[in-house]
């Protein structure tokens, strides 16, 4: 079993900064693909951004490529998401998830481990 607990998320203001941490139990994280998904009110839940298990490659989704940031620090089963550039439209929950296997996916049915979220409000 892993528990992910998130952390970070706040209100900032359209054009700053935030650093999402997700830190997570369970002697087995570096095995693990990480992934950041998020849901905003009304609307399903989308995928952020994943990283491989040993930190090698990263992937974004299309609104995310050039402003959010993904990594990982396996020595200390934590996994970040740094937003920069934030719009409002970014406002949402944020959620940590972990795959047991070292395949990406950008799909959240794919994830076995779930956070309960952090809130991220962005106001223009």
């Amino acid at each position: 079993q892993v528990q992910l607990v998130e952390s970070g998320g706040g209100l900032v203001q359209a054009g700053g900064s935030l650093r999402l941490s997700c830190a997570a139990s369970g002697r087995t994280f570096g095995s693990y693909v990480m992934g950041w998904f998020r849901q905003a009110p009304g609307k399903e839940r989308e995928f952020v951004a994943a990283i491989s298990w040993s930190g090698g490659s990263t992937y974004y989704t299309d609104s995310g490529k050039g402003r959010f940031t993904i990594s990982r620090d396996n020595a200390k089963n934590t996994v970040y998401l740094q937003m920069n550039l934030l719009k409002p439209s970014d406002t949402a929950v944020y959620y940590c998830a972990a795959r047991r296997s070292r395949l990406y996916s950008n799909y959240g049915g794919d994830y076995d481990y779930w956070g309960q979220g952090t809130q991220v409000t962005v106001s223009s």
